[in-house]
């Protein structure tokens, strides 16, 4: 009877809300998602089962994630194997649908096993489910049932949840939910200034309090002055000003819009080391860490940097072997310092130039904000975003399987924790949201506006196709077909609505498109 029970839910999560939006027939077949996740499901022990179990994933993830085909094989896989292991971590809870971090039980989460350190990527990575119950509830949880919890578990982790929120709404446009979220969003900002802000307006972390515990730069006494957390809340800043404009709230508006420019302005002016030509951790004493990390390219997750040219040579560091190239991906600390790889030894974490994911999604994160926002790229190209993304994509397999886990050895790919189940499927970092906003590069705007800016290097691939995707109540179809003769639809790029094409070009390009009203 309670299988019976929880089949009937799942038909619902699946069902009710895709039969009530806009449909229209997918270009392409369900067949691909089916083989994937019949490959995934036979190598899979499945020792924890949550809101969707292995048997029914298809039919869930049929009903729920946009389709997409390409002729890079490592990077499609890697598409389906994330989405699978994304419904992993749903589960069903008295308060509602929650996502988890670890699969596995962990002593410092919160109720339901929830850990916050994720939350912007699983919101990110969430945003294109076609249910938006999912992420409705799960902000909801943490914005309301947490902070009631005897223990609140919110700000255990520095967090862009305002900025997650906002770029949720850019997909979905339910400004009733900005209207409902809004107040406890200030709030919350506001709790966040009288715990970790300092007389000067800068804000201070734990290394192990941003998720980067047992870092070159961190401490867990010292209130060092970190690129993480200011970047963070000048992106809620800047985002929590966009949702007061939309809500007509001008006082809000302008308080955070203030906020936003007065961060800018003290990141660049405080965290910025003109020497070393990177922004860094500053220490209580004044002087900078003496090592460049990963975490400095946060500041472009949010687009904080002035379009300077002084700011843009960073990047070189970002294919530099002595800098931040590895051969499995992005150092989460430069490679000559003579402190990499020393800190970590003998606690279960370190974030002294091991590979993570966390940190891998955010930077390429910046680095696409970067080749689509900015004039100045110091080099910087497609063909690098796309070199990285599919490292990326290939790092995450072990013994020769698909395999998501915490961290790696920049030179031989292992996974750091060995197979300890907590770090199996580990929810803590994005990928396809990188596919979909970055490489196909389907921009969400705040108007009727449809944008596709794909980062996809010219003759890398002859085709590909992004399907079934859920945008502003409509069905959004992208393909490219250099040549007409994957797709029949005509040579070059074409954007579809609802069935019909609004947009199209011979090459592939950045391209805009009016979207009908609703």
């Amino acid at each position: 009877m309670k299988n019976l029970k929880k089949s009937a839910l799942l038909a619902v999560a699946c069902f009710s809300f895709f039969s009530s939006k806009a449909q229209n027939k997918p270009l392409l077949s369900f067949n691909k998602l089916q083989n994937y996740v019949t490959e995934f499901n036979r190598i899979d022990t499945e020792k924890v089962v949550n809101f969707v179990p292995n048997q029914q994933t298809f039919e869930f993830l049929s009903k729920n994630i946009p389709l997409f085909e390409c002729p890079d094989p490592v990077i499609e896989k890697m598409y389906y194997y994330r989405w699978w292991t994304f419904r992993k971590h749903l589960k069903q809870t008295p308060d509602g649908f929650v996502f988890t971090e670890f699969i596995t039980p962990m002593n410092h989460a919160g109720k339901y096993n929830t850990i916050s350190s994720a939350l912007g990527h699983h919101i990110y990575e969430g945003r294109w489910l076609r249910n938006k119950d999912f992420i409705d509830q799960y902000v909801n949880f943490w914005l309301f049932i947490d902070p009631k919890t005897p223990k609140p578990h919110l700000h255990a982790f520095s967090s862009w949840l305002d900025d997650a929120v906002y770029h949720y709404y850019l997909v979905n446009q339910d400004k009733a939910l900005l209207q409902k979220w809004m107040p406890a969003l200030d709030a919350d900002y506001r709790l966040w200034e009288t715990e970790k802000q300092l007389p000067t307006q800068i804000y201070w972390q734990f290394d192990v309090r941003d998720a980067m515990e047992e870092s070159i730069s961190g401490s867990r006494k010292l209130k060092n002055r970190r690129p993480t957390i200011n970047s963070y809340m000048y992106g809620n800043a800047k985002a929590l000003s966009n949702m007061a404009a939309l809500l007509g709230n001008d006082t809000l508006k302008k308080m955070y819009s203030a906020k936003a420019v007065q961060l800018k302005k003290i990141v660049q002016d405080s965290l910025w080391d003109d020497q070393a030509a990177f922004f860094k951790v500053k220490y209580p004493d004044g002087k900078f860490c003496d090592a460049r990390e990963e975490l400095g390219f946060i500041p472009w997750y949010f687009n904080l940097p002035d379009d300077k040219a002084k700011y843009a040579e960073q990047w070189e560091q970002l294919k530099d072997d002595k800098g931040f190239n590895a051969p499995w991906g992005i150092t989460t600390a430069e490679r000559r310092h003579p402190l990499f790889r020393t800190h970590g030894s003998g606690h279960g974490c370190e974030w002294d130039g091991a590979v993570w994911p966390f940190a891998t999604s955010q930077t390429l994160t910046g680095l696409a904000n970067l080749l689509t926002n900015y004039k100045n790229k110091d080099g910087m190209s497609a063909k690098i975003f796309y070199d990285e993304l599919h490292k990326y994509a290939n790092s995450m397999q072990k013994r020769g399987q698909p395999y998501l886990g915490e961290y790696q050895d920049e030179k031989t790919g292992e996974w750091l924790k060995g197979d300890n189940p907590r770090s199996s499927y580990y929810n803590h970092s994005t990928f396809c949201d990188l596919v979909i906003s970055d490489l196909i590069g389907l921009k969400p705007r705040a108007d009727n506006v449809l944008e596709v800016y794909p980062l996809i290097p010219q003759g890398q691939w002859k085709w590909f196709c992004l399907d079934n995707v859920l945008y502003n109540g409509q069905n959004i179809s992208i393909l490219w077909d250099a040549d007409g003769s994957r797709y029949h639809k005509g040579k070059g790029l074409h954007i579809y609505a609802n069935g019909k094409e609004i947009a199209k070009s011979v090459d592939l390009k950045h391209i805009t498109a009016k979207l009908a009203a609703k």
